[in-house]
């Protein structure tokens, strides 16, 4: 795909938005997956409290003990992460967990309301960072009161741990869904500008004359465009007819005076002035074949769409017009060509190529003149043949050379071999020409059948 498609700016678009919301998405749920954990873990440091609170007994001395011990057996192993404590707020003194061996921790210094549990962090046995609840409470010991305060602490390295796997797991799972959005984003823009692929297929169909019009039936977003470049044929189409119309006024403006030239050489050729005569009839035909040229390139730079042409019949009408023509009615023609084979080509078109051969062929011809066609796969190939001179193998390089024009070569093909050439090259084939078995000259060509 190129830099500059429309497809890849979408795509890349989608995509950029696609990690750029999963990039979100991912930060947000490791910050509220770390929140719920932190609330799950209080919860818990809190139940700890209330069993701590709920197992207190006093000693002969009124020092402070549990009853029994905590479920968790995090409690009973040296530096595990999970410690209780419980200190005399009067006279300072510690009872702890196991877990805390031969430390304690070291509480704010803050006086917290009676039965409110506080919060903090705290450092803690070998320098870990706790996370820690406390709550102070007031207990009668049978002697009087004391006020205690409670702590349980976990490390925070825990939390982390965990939310650094959740994290990982959020991690893979939001790129095997980017992974899946690009897909279907690929997907989503590749259906979005089909519309366009067919705007353009529809313009090809118009350049290679399959069509003259685009299909309308596209999504509204596409329907104007497709509109305003119908419009735009059709204003061609028109300005293309009034080009037509004024050449062939041209052409008819011209005939007139053609005809009275040539009407002047035969005055002059019957007095005997036969060099002038010639002269006069060479121009005349040459300014004839121009026109006709400049004719038949005005017809098919009009976009059309082709037809399918039966050749036999076209051809039999050729021939028929020909055989009456004095040049024409001595030759014999053989045709080859199976019934209702058909070429995809405008019909004046058909009849221009095979015309300008045929004459050319009985111009040049001694008694015979044959056509040949036959389909292979797709396309069908004509072959018209002659058995006159032909054209010397030299000169007849020269005439289909690449860059040559056949109507400038001087080989005497006429301009009606640069015709059927123009014609061609209007459907993307080309004329070749070579040596006919006949003896002459052999004019070869194909077209979509």
């Amino acid at each position: 795909m190129k830099a500059r498609s429309l497809r890849v700016r979408l795509l890349l678009v989608a995509s950029a938005a696609i990690l750029l919301a999963l990039a979100i998405a991912g930060i947000g749920l490791v910050q509220l997956f770390e929140r719920h954990v932190e609330r799950r873990i209080g919860s818990e440091l809190d139940t700890y409290l209330n069993q701590i609170a709920s197992r207190i007994i006093f000693n002969a001395d009124q020092t402070p003990r549990l009853d029994g011990k905590l479920a968790d057996p995090r409690f009973d192993q040296v530096y595990s992460g999970l410690y209780w404590q419980i200190t005399d707020e009067k006279s300072a003194t510690h009872t702890r967990s196991r877990s805390l061996w031969d430390t304690h921790l070291d509480l704010p210094v803050d006086t917290p309301s009676i039965g409110t549990i506080h919060i903090h962090d705290i450092s803690g046995p070998q320098n870990a960072n706790l996370l820690i609840h406390e709550r102070r409470l007031v207990f009668d010991t049978g002697k009087g009161d004391k006020i205690l305060r409670l702590a349980v602490a976990i490390d925070r390295a825990d939390i982390a741990a965990m939310s650094t796997d959740f994290a990982t797991d959020v991690t893979i799972s939001l790129l095997i869904l980017a992974v899946i959005l690009i897909l279907a984003a690929w997907i989503q823009v590749n259906v979005g500008l089909k519309p366009l692929k067919q705007i353009r297929h529809g313009l090809t169909d118009i350049r290679e004359g399959k069509s003259n019009r685009l299909d309308v039936h596209v999504p509204s977003e596409i329907a104007p465009l497709a509109e305003e470049v119908n419009d735009l044929l059709a204003a061609q189409d028109k300005t293309m007819q009034r080009a037509r119309d004024r050449a062939a006024d041209l052409a008819h403006g011209f005939k007139t005076p053609l005809t009275a030239l040539l009407g002047d050489a035969k005055r002059l050729r019957d007095k005997g002035d036969h060099e002038t005569a010639n002269e006069i009839e060479r121009t005349a035909t040459l300014m004839r074949g121009h026109i006709d040229r400049e004719l038949t390139r005005s017809r098919i730079r009009n976009i059309r769409p082709p037809e399918a042409i039966e050749v036999g019949t076209a051809l039999q009408g050729l021939i028929g017009t020909l055989k009456r023509t004095p040049q024409g009615e001595t030759i014999k023609f053989t045709t080859n060509i199976k019934s209702g084979l058909a070429v995809s080509i405008e019909s004046d078109d058909l009849n221009e190529i095979l015309g300008n051969l045929l004459e050319n062929a009985v111009r040049h011809a001694n008694k015979k003149v044959r056509v040949h066609a036959i389909q292979h796969n797709s396309l069908v190939r004509f072959d018209v043949e002659d058995d006159g001179p032909g054209i010397a193998e030299a000169q007849l390089k020269a005439v289909t050379s690449r860059g040559n024009r056949l109507d400038s070569s001087g080989v005497g093909t006429g301009l009606g071999l640069a015709i059927v050439s123009d014609v061609l090259d209007h459907y993307g084939q080309k004329l070749t020409l070579g040596r006919s078995n006949l003896g002459g000259l052999k004019a070869s060509f194909e077209l979509t059948g």
